[in-house]
Parts: structure tokens; sequence; C-alpha cells
């Protein structure tokens, strides 16, 4: 059975990303705060496992935002940014 993506809150960063033309985003911890509209949360900032892209069957709401953008997402947390690069197809 195939699991529906759940974008949720993190709708905003999805929409953001699939309609980016470039094949890599880089935005900081801050810019993809102003684009959802809340603060991210502690554990974006302080676990590269949050920003990681987990298989199928364990995403998450986050994850799901780049995933369904056809986009990776790789931290950098002592810089605060994010890379986001399209998936080749």
């Amino acid at each position: 059975m195939t699991r529906a993506p759940v974008i949720g809150t993190y709708h905003l960063l999805h929409v953001y990303l699939r309609d980016r033309f470039a094949n890599r985003v880089v935005l900081t911890f801050a810019e993809i705060e102003d684009l959802l509209g809340f603060d991210l949360p502690e554990a974006a900032r302080l676990d590269c496992l949050w920003w990681q892209t987990p298989a199928s069957d364990a995403r998450s709401p986050q994850s799901d935002a780049w995933i369904l953008a056809n986009r990776t997402a790789s931290v950098n947390l002592s810089a605060e940014r994010v890379i986001f690069d399209r998936i080749a197809s």
C-alpha cells in the first residue's frame, strides 16, 4: 500500500522548491522560516537526521516537502544553510 504524501505545515516550502527552475536552491534557516511563517524546530538546528531523506515508508512531513518537489536536502548545521538539489530524471 502506498502512503499518501503528507506535507502539511511544510507545504509552502514544497511549493517554493517545486516552482524553482534552478537545479540547486540554497536557503538559510531564516529564509525557510520566512517561507513557512514559523520557526524550525530545535531538532532542525541540532540534528542532521532531521534533514535526512528517509526510505519511502518512513518519510516525514518535512522530507515530503522536498521529495515531492523532486529534490534532495543537504544541510550545513553550523552555517544554518540547506542545499536542495534537483533529482536527475
